[in-house]
């Protein structure tokens, strides 16, 4: 569901898909490698966008309901992932950071953000809000739903530039009944602007998500950077892709360790996994889950 600063919000009306035409309705713009997973863009962008309207941006995400939020963390249900992480994965009310790796990644990028929030979302109830700057394509509902995110349950809301980004991002979270924000930019997060938002998701249990250009490296505070590539999918007998893949670099863990994977996503039961070696899903169980069983099974 989409909100742009210069709609009319109808509380009765705002959960329709109707709200979001252009991003539901056009095809998907094949501008990264297919490979990366389902394809959640459009091609259609907003061309002309008001000044941002804070009352807007507060109508969309009053009244969600309340969240059922689980504190801490987020995990990404692979051993050697999680343990790289301070909190045992992502943790709830810090900033993290993801870049494309290269020009041509950003789909993939998003597809890994977008992967992220459906995860948490079949955690917890409440909903997540995505900010899109000028320029950026928007997610539509088929794509949505083949990375497993429920299109009813992602806010679209439109900006016209970076300042306009950072201020709905800090409005939002201040908002009861999300439970993830994520913002797309334009260029390099700024140190002050990330302190800003650090301080602002320490009040609360949001997954906090900030996704930037390739090129656009600078300090900042976020607890986390990772840089994402595509990878070449699973496919089925049709060869239609079964199951995203993407190259994910973790290139910051405060307090924690980095590392390379490919992962892969599986849309239906919301779970990463390590792409082929492990297909079974050992990874999700970690150290004496599936493996170790199996090995106790062999020796008996």
């Amino acid at each position: 569901m989409r909100q742009s600063p210069e709609d009319t919000p109808d509380a009765e009306t705002e959960t329709s898909s109707a709200n979001a035409p252009d991003s539901d309705a056009s095809s998907p713009d094949a501008s990264g490698p297919d490979a990366s997973g389902p394809d959640v863009l459009s091609s259609s962008v907003p061309l002309d966008l008001a000044p941002l309207d804070l009352a807007a941006l507060r109508a969309l995400v009053a009244d969600r309901g309340g969240t059922s939020v689980l504190r801490g963390a987020l995990p990404l249900g692979i051993h050697d992932v999680d343990t790289r992480l301070a909190q045992g994965g992502l943790a709830l009310g810090q900033l993290h950071e993801i870049a494309p790796a290269q020009a041509g990644d950003e789909p993939a990028a998003l597809g890994f953000a977008l992967a992220l929030v459906a995860r948490h979302l079949a955690r917890v109830r409440g909903e997540a809000l995505l900010v899109v700057g000028r320029g950026h394509p928007l997610p539509y509902g088929h794509g949505l739903a083949g990375l497993g995110l429920d299109p009813g349950r992602l806010l679209l809301f439109d900006v016209a530039s970076d300042g306009d980004a950072y201020r709905a991002l800090e409005e939002s979270l201040r908002a009861q009944g999300l439970a993830a924000v994520a913002g797309l930019i334009d260029a390099a997060l700024p140190l002050a602007q990330s302190r800003r938002l650090h301080l602002a998701a320490a009040r609360t249990d949001l997954l906090l998500l900030v996704l930037r250009p390739p090129e656009a490296d600078s300090p900042n505070v976020a607890a986390t950077r990772w840089r994402v590539a595509a990878g070449k999918a699973l496919r089925d007998r049709f060869g239609c892709i079964e199951r995203p893949c993407w190259q994910v670099t973790l290139d910051r863990s405060r307090n924690g360790r980095t590392g390379h994977w490919l992962l892969e996503w599986d849309h239906a039961a919301h779970r990463f996994g390590l792409a082929g070696a492990l297909a079974d899903h050992a990874a999700e169980a970690g150290p004496g889950g599936i493996l170790g069983e199996r090995r106790a099974q062999r020796s008996g």
